[in-house]
C-alpha cells in the first residue's frame, strides 16, 4: 500500500518506501493435518529486488538476539557509545553484513527499554536499596518526597563508607556537582581522607532543591548513619544556605572555606590596576604568615597602599578570615587541606563513568562500579604496606620507626620533614620555670624564615608556631630539629597519630545503638559465592570446547534455573498481603532547573561578564567605560 499523505508539517522528512507491490505468498494450514498449503502466490513485483549484499539491511532480515540484547546492556554500563558497540559486534560476528541488525536498531533498543523503565525509576532505586540492607542491616538509606507523592531527596551510606567515618571521620570535604541525572537532581557526597592520603566516599545524596533545609536535613541524616558524632572540621565553598545548615546541624563543627574559590576571585573583585599590582602581595600576606597578628598587619598594609581601604569585598573577606585565611584556620586539623578541590577531583573521577543522560537507577549502578574501583586502590595501598617497608634515605633510629608505623604516604612526608629539619637552626630566645622558647631559623629561596618553638616543662609537649602538627598531623621539622638537638631518638607517641598509621582501621565500630558495623553482615555468603563463582567458570570453559557440551549445559542451567525458581517461591513467600506487596513507592521526580547551572537567556550584563569583565581604560575601574569615566568628566 502507499503512505497516506499527510499536509501537516514534519521535524524529520522521511522517504517513501512504499510502492503498492502486489507480489505475495499466501499459506494455508490443511484442517486435521500438520501440512501447509499455498494457496495463492503472486510473483509479479512492481520495483526492483534486493540484491544479496544489502539483504542484511532489510527489516524483516533484522534481529537482536537475546544474548546480545544483555552484553548490549553490560557494555552500556561501562559507558562504551553505541558505534563502538556495532564495532564490537562487527569484529565477534566477522563483518557489519553478519552482524544481523544496523546501529540504527541498537539505539531503538536502548530508547524501547528506557520507555519501560519510565516513571518507575524510583521503585527502582527504592527497591535497590532495600535489597542492600537485606544483605547488610547497616546499609542505611532514607528516601522522601515533596508531598504530593513525587521523590524530592533520598540519602544512602553503605557499611563500608559508615566504617570509614569511625576511622577518618575527623574532616569532612562537601560540594554539589551537576549534569550526573536525566532528572537534573543534585548529587551531593560527603567526602574524606583515609591514611594513605585518598579521597573517600563517606555518603551521598540526591536533593532537588539547595536550600538551608535541605542541606539541614541531609545534616541531620548523615549524623544519624555515622557513628561517633559530628566531624571536628568541614570544608565547603561559600554557599550561605550551605553555611546557615551547618551552624545548626554542626554546632561544634569548624567550618572553613575553600581559600581557592576565594583567591579566585580576586581578579574579578579588584580594579585591573590594582590587581595586577598589587596580586603578590596579597599572595604574601595570606600564605606566608604564622600568625594572625602578621597576617592583619600585612593585609592591612597591602590594601592600604593599593587605595582599597573601603573596597566593600575585600572588608567582607577580611571580616571572614577566621575561616580561610591559614594563619587562622591552622590550629585546627584538616588533613592539611585548605580548599574543596577533593571534592572537585572526585567529581571528576565519578563523571568518567556516569552521564546526564542516566537515570537515577543507571547513575547508581555505575556509581557503585566506580566506587569499587576508588576503593580497589585502597585495597592496594594496603597490601603494599602489608608487605613492603619503605627504605629510609637518612638511617636515623627515629626515620626507621616511623617507616614501620606510617603508611608509604605518610610516611614520606615525614621524612621530607626530617631531611628539611638538618637544615635549621635553633637559637634560645627565652626560658623561664614553666616553658623553653626557640627561634628556628630556615633559609629558604633566599629568604630567611624563622618559627617559634614552645617547649613545656610540665607537660613535656613541644608547639611550633607554623601549626603543623595542629593542621595536618605530622610533626614539624623545627620541632624535629629541637628533637634532634636534645638528642631524642624515637618519637614520642603523643606526636604519632592513629589515622596515618598501618593499623589505622583496626578495632570495632559500633553504631549508636551499639550494633557492631560491618562490611558484609555474612563472610561465609562471600565464600560461597566465590566458590560457585570458580565451579560455573570451570564448567561452561570445558562446554565451550565443544557444540554438544554447550547443547548440554543449556539444558542443564534451565532445568536449574526452574528448581531454583521453585525453591525460591516455596509456600512461605508467597503469602498474599505480604511486605512486598504492600510496599508504597513515590513517583518519579520531575525535572529541576538547580542554582548551580541555570542555562537560561543572558542579559546584556550577563554576555559581558560570559565575554570577559570589561574595565575602563582611563582609571581601571569596572562598572564604566573612557567615555563615562569620573576622571574625564571631572575634567574641564
Amino acid at each position: 500500500a502507499y503512505r497516506r499523505d499527510e499536509t501537516r508539517e514534519r521535524k524529520r522528512q522521511r522517504r517513501i518506501s512504499r510502492c503498492n507491490c502486489k507480489a505475495k505468498i499466501v499459506v494455508v494450514k490443511t484442517n486435521g493435518s500438520k501440512k501447509y498449503t499455498i494457496s495463492l502466490f503472486a510473483e509479479g513485483h512492481n520495483h526492483k529486488m534486493t540484491p544479496s549484499k544489502r539483504m542484511h539491511l532489510l527489516r524483516s532480515h533484522r534481529h537482536i538476539s537475546d544474548s546480545t540484547k544483555v552484553l548490549t546492556k553490560q557494555l552500556g554500563s561501562v559507558n562504551i557509545p553505541i558505534h563502538q558497540k556495532v564495532s564490537i559486534f562487527e569484529v565477534q560476528s566477522g563483518g557489519m553484513d553478519k552482524i544481523g541488525f544496523i546501529k540504527k536498531d541498537i539505539y531503538n533498543l536502548e530508547c524501547s527499554v528506557n520507555g519501560k523503565l519510565r516513571n518507575h525509576d524510583v521503585e527502582l532505586v527504592t527497591e535497590y536499596f532495600m535489597a542492600e540492607q537485606k544483605k547488610n542491616e547497616a546499609f542505611y538509606f532514607k528516601i522522601e518526597g515533596d508531598g504530593h507523592g513525587r521523590f524530592s531527596r533520598c540519602f544512602w551510606a553503605d557499611a563500608t563508607s559508615r566504617r570509614a567515618y569511625g576511622f577518618y571521620g575527623d574532616v569532612v570535604v562537601f560540594d554539589t556537582t551537576f549534569n550526573t541525572n536525566r532528572c537534573d537532581l543534585t548529587f551531593a557526597p560527603m567526602l574524606g581522607v583515609n591514611n594513605h592520603g585518598q579521597t573517600i566516599v563517606l555518603a551521598c545524596a540526591f536533593l532537588s532543591k539547595e536550600t538551608t533545609e535541605t542541606f539541614v536535613w541531609m545534616f541531620e541524616e548523615f549524623k544519624k548513619a555515622m557513628p561517633g558524632g559530628e566531624p571536628k572540621a568541614i570544608i565547603t565553598d561559600q554557599d550561605a544556605a550551605m553555611a546557615i545548615a551547618i551552624s545548626i546541624a554542626f554546632p561544634t563543627t569548624f567550618h572553613r572555606l575553600c581559600i581557592w574559590h576565594i583567591t579566585s576571585k580576586f581578579s574579578v573583585k579588584l580594579p585591573r590596576d590594582a590587581y595586577n599590582e598589587y596580586w603578590r602581595e596579597f599572595q604574601k600576606a595570606i600564605w606566608d604568615t604564622d600568625n594572625k597578628d602578621e597576617f592583619d598587619a600585612k593585609w592591612n598594609i597591602v590594601v592600604t597602599k593599593a587605595g582599597l581601604t573601603d573596597h566593600p569585598w575585600l572588608s567582607s573577606m577580611f571580616d571572614l578570615r577566621e575561616s580561610w585565611v591559614p594563619a587562622y584556620a591552622r590550629q585546627f586539623f584538616a588533613d592539611g587541606m585548605s580548599s574543596s578541590q577533593r571534592a572537585e577531583g572526585s567529581h571528576g573521577f565519578f563523571k568518567q563513568y556516569i552521564s546526564r543522560r542516566n537515570s537515577l537507577m543507571d547513575f547508581i549502578i555505575r556509581f557503585e562500579r566506580a566506587l569499587s574501583h576508588q576503593r580497589q586502590k585502597e585495597v592496594v595501598a594496603d597490601h603494599v604496606d602489608a608487605f613492603e617497608v619503605a627504605q629510609c634515605i637518612l638511617p636515623m633510629p627515629m626515620n626507621k620507626q616511623m617507616a614501620t608505623l606510617y603508611t608509604r604516604t605518610m610516611f614520606q612526608k615525614f621524612e621530607q620533614e626530617l631531611i628539611q629539619s638538618t637544615t635549621c637552626f635553633l637559637e634560645l630566645k627565652t626560658e623561664d620555670a614553666s616553658k623553653v622558647v626557640f627561634n628556628v631559623s630556615e633559609r629558604k629561596n633566599w629568604e630567611t624564615r624563622v618559627a617559634e618553638v614552645v617547649y613545656f616543662k610540665n607537660s613535656d609537649h613541644a608547639s611550633c608556631s607554623c601549626k603543623r602538627f595542629e593542621f595536618v598531623g605530622i610533626i614539624c621539622k623545627h620541632i624535629l630539629a629541637l628533637f634532634r638537638r636534645d638528642q631524642i631518638e624515637y618519637m614520642p607517641n603523643k606526636y604519632i597519630l592513629k589515622r596515618w598509621k598501618k593499623t589505622a582501621k583496626s578495632g570495632l565500630v559500633s553504631d549508636a545503638n551499639g550494633n557492631e558495623i560491618k562490611d558484609c553482615a555474612d563472610p561465609g555468603l562471600l565464600i560461597k559465592q566465590s566458590t560457585m563463582s570458580q565451579l560455573a567458570s570451570d564448567v561452561v570453559e570445558d562446554a565451550l570446547m565443544s557444540e554438544e557440551g554447550c547443547e548440554l549445559l543449556s539444558e542443564t542451567l534451565k532445568s536449574l534455573q526452574v528448581k531454583l525458581k521453585l525453591l525460591k517461591d516455596g509456600p512461605s513467600n508467597n503469602e498474599v498481603g505480604g511486605p512486598s506487596s504492600q510496599t508504597q513507592y513515590m513517583k518519579d521526580p520531575k525535572r529541576v532547573r538547580c542554582k548551580g547551572r541555570s542555562k537560561g537567556v543572558m542579559g546584556a550584563k550577563e554576555k559581558a561578564m560570559k565575554r570577559g569583565i570589561r574595565h575602563c581604560r582611563e582609571c581601571g575601574h569596572i562598572g564604566h567605560d573612557r567615555r563615562q569615566c569620573p576622571r574625564n568628566l571631572n575634567t574641564p
